[in-house]
């Protein structure tokens, strides 16, 4: 899996029946092994709910040889593990089993300053209430990423809630990613540098990427369960992240990530997902299929204003229009700014991107005015506020993929 700076991809080759890169089944006897795309000898176990995820993780490791990595106790019951495809088979017929899903890549998706903030209309919401007085918004925000530069001066990051799943030394961000992500969401309104949609949000940083920008799925879900862990208070999640896959029904056990997802959503946190960069469809993608996210595209804007009259700047897309690389379709929540957008970046320092990556984390700051205003709001309330508040004041070009307008997130009124 990676960053949506750049393309997301996921591999997820050993299964009954692969639906999109995603196992959609334990594994049968005579499974086939890893290939080149995934990470070889990688398994994510699930286990039904009734299952002791440590006890069972230890007693498989002695039976089967099963090396353990994380243990999963909150979002799932489970655990992840390098083992043989034979010990994979075998594990898959214990009865407190339910699924074994070979494990992937994720990758960021970051394409390419904030005009986006102006778009959004943050400077009018009077929960955000930027002036450049520092005051914070009272909302804590996880950013599952490729971690959050932990000192960086124009961030509210909250350090001791900081969380490694990467195969890094800490949550501090060796790519630049997520703390790109993390500003957007909420830089400080303090006059220097940049200012995010929820000025001052306090930012768990959740540590999923490598400095490469990727990172397996079972890394993912670790994340997802710290998230879900500390749901009483965590209230958003962003995930600027995401590989190929389809969508699943919820409890249906054919995809760990979706299972875990929703499960932490019925935990009460919300979750912002990248639609992804491939000018694709997102249900081919994944967690922008997934029904209990908010998935966001990426509009190209370069003037902070509708009309459709501002000149390119970093990338030459049509100004107010859908960027002409965002992926596109039924599965798309919502819209907001994610070309050239400027923020904060690792070192201190600040970068102007691109990308689907870029996007959510303004609807994530958006859920946050919201949630400020409105705590305990559910999910599926929030995304429907974000939804209710937004607005169609963009071009419409002809020959959009998408078949249909979505709203384009205002935040005006939270």
């Amino acid at each position: 899996m990676r960053a949506f700076a750049k393309r997301l991809r996921a591999v997820f080759p050993v299964a009954a029946l692969v639906t999109g890169g995603l196992v959609a089944a334990t594994l049968p006897a005579g499974a086939a092994p890893a290939d080149a795309g995934s990470s070889a000898g990688s398994y994510i176990v699930m286990l039904r709910a009734t299952a002791d995820s440590p006890s069972v993780a230890a007693e498989h490791s002695r039976a089967h040889g099963a090396s353990v990595g994380h243990v999963y106790r909150s979002a799932i019951r489970g655990y992840s593990a390098r083992m043989s495809s034979t010990a994979a088979e075998r594990i898959a017929r214990d009865s407190r089993v339910l699924l074994v899903q070979a494990d992937g890549v994720a990758t960021t998706t970051a394409q390419s300053t904030p005009t986006g903030i102006d778009r959004a209309n943050a400077e009018l919401s009077s929960t955000a209430g930027i002036d450049g007085a520092d005051e914070r918004v009272d909302v804590d925000v996880a950013v599952i990423d490729s971690g959050v530069d932990l000192d960086h001066p124009d961030l509210n990051v909250n350090t001791a809630g900081a969380m490694n799943c990467s195969k890094g030394n800490s949550a501090d961000d060796g790519n630049g990613h997520g703390t790109h992500v993390a500003g957007t969401i909420g830089a400080l309104d303090n006059g220097d540098g940049v200012v995010g949609v929820a000025p001052g949000a306090r930012i768990w940083p959740v540590r999923v990427l490598g400095n490469s920008g990727s990172g397996s799925w079972s890394d993912v879900i670790c994340g997802v369960d710290y998230v879900t862990a500390n749901a009483d208070k965590i209230e958003v999640a962003n995930m600027s992240l995401g590989g190929s896959g389809t969508d699943s029904a919820c409890g249906s056990n054919k995809d760990a990530l979706h299972e875990a997802i929703c499960r932490s959503v019925a935990a009460g946190v919300t979750y912002t997902v990248a639609a992804g960069n491939e000018a694709d469809d997102s249900a081919n993608h994944v967690p922008a299929a997934y029904d209990e996210v908010i998935t966001v595209s990426a509009l190209a804007d370069f003037d902070g204003r509708p009309g459709g009259e501002g000149a390119p700047t970093c990338r030459t897309d049509v100004d107010d229009t859908i960027a002409d690389f965002s992926n596109h379709g039924a599965d798309v929540d919502i819209m907001a700014p994610g070309v050239c957008i400027e923020s904060t970046w690792m070192r201190g320092g600040y970068n102007t991107i691109s990308g689907t990556s870029m996007a959510a984390p303004h609807v994530a700051g958006g859920a946050a005015l919201y949630l400020a205003g409105h705590p305990g709001a559910s999910p599926g309330t929030v995304k429907s506020a974000l939804q209710s508040a937004g607005t169609t004041d963009y071009t419409w070009p002809a020959g959009d993929p998408d078949g249909s307008k979505e709203k384009l997130l205002d935040v005006s009124s939270f």
